[in-house]
């Protein structure tokens, strides 16, 4: 058995270099695992309960206590996955004998429908960076490929020189976990690439850098940079809609299904592990099966 005299935050340290090395988590969501896990040792401590005594009653006041609080299914549900992983890991390093979390159970999750843009809407969004200038060339690249391939805002700043393949239309993507997945690109976005590319971003490359996507400063794009712009240029095409850039992913992925594509190829693309994650798309497409039905059954 471990030193039980290590502090909760010691713990937690071992616990998130546990899930980086063994698990090849990314760092986004070994954020939200210390976060979760920090919640919990902040409840503990309110409550003046040692963090190692811990029960899976007070486990489930603490469960309680979050969802009171206003915390969504969705968040909740990640939460006590959370502390699942993080007791189990107590029990494999030999920190505590018994479980207390092995009878928490998930809530099920009533999903909202992702916000998506129509055809129309993505159309119009698409036409606002001016290809006269150099931040023009760069930002259509990227609203083109985000928009073409799907991507979480997360892998599009991260992806550089060597991850394309612009004669064959394909990208190399590293998502959650480091995991490889190829994606294609449309002849739209392999265009908007090359402007970028043969016009841009050699007046961008200012210090050496394999990102693709570059900042006037010659830097990396950043996720923060990239919705900004975004935000700007919905804004510019008066889009009624709170965007994101996970509402450019929504609409690939909404679009796919509604032209007819199947939900296996549409998961491989978004890098889902979980066809079940894929599938609240399906949900979204019901109004155009529908309609679909009626105009082809033959007794609808």
């Amino acid at each position: 058995m471990k030193n039980l005299s290590s502090s909760p935050e010691e713990i937690l340290q071992v616990f998130l270099e546990y899930l980086s090395v063994e698990k090849g988590l990314s760092l986004n969501t070994l954020l939200s695992y210390s976060q979760d896990i920090k919640k919990l040792f902040r409840f503990f401590q309110k409550e003046k309960i040692p963090w190692l005594r811990g029960g899976e009653e007070d486990l489930v006041k603490f469960i309680h206590h979050q969802s009171r609080a206003g915390l969504s299914a969705r968040s909740l549900a990640r939460l006590i996955s959370s502390v699942r992983s993080f007791y189990k890991f107590l029990i494999l390093d030999g920190v505590i004998k018994k479980n207390p979390a092995v009878n928490l159970s998930t809530p099920k999750i009533w999903f909202a429908l992702p916000k998506f843009l129509t055809i129309q809407e993505v159309e119009l969004l698409l036409k606002q960076p001016k290809e006269k200038n150099i931040r023009g060339l760069r930002d259509k690249a990227m609203l083109e490929l985000l928009y073409a391939t799907g991507l979480r805002v997360s892998e599009l700043v991260a992806l550089k020189m060597k991850d394309f393949n612009l004669d064959d239309g394909f990208l190399l993507c590293r998502g959650k976990g480091g995991k490889e997945r190829i994606v294609p690109m449309g002849f739209s976005a392999v265009t908007a690439v090359r402007k970028y590319l043969e016009a841009a971003r050699i007046k961008l490359f200012k210090r050496p850098s394999d990102f693709i996507f570059l900042t006037s400063r010659g830097g990396a794009f950043t996720r923060q940079g990239f919705w900004k712009m975004l935000k700007k240029y919905a804004k510019q095409a008066g889009l009624d809609i709170k965007i994101s850039p996970h509402v450019l992913r929504h609409s690939f992925a909404t679009h796919l299904l509604e032209g007819g594509a199947d939900l296996r190829s549409v998961q491989l693309m978004l890098g889902h592990s979980q066809i079940t994650t894929t599938q609240i798309y399906t949900h979204i497409s019901r109004k155009h099966l529908r309609s679909v039905y009626d105009k082809y059954h033959p007794r609808a």
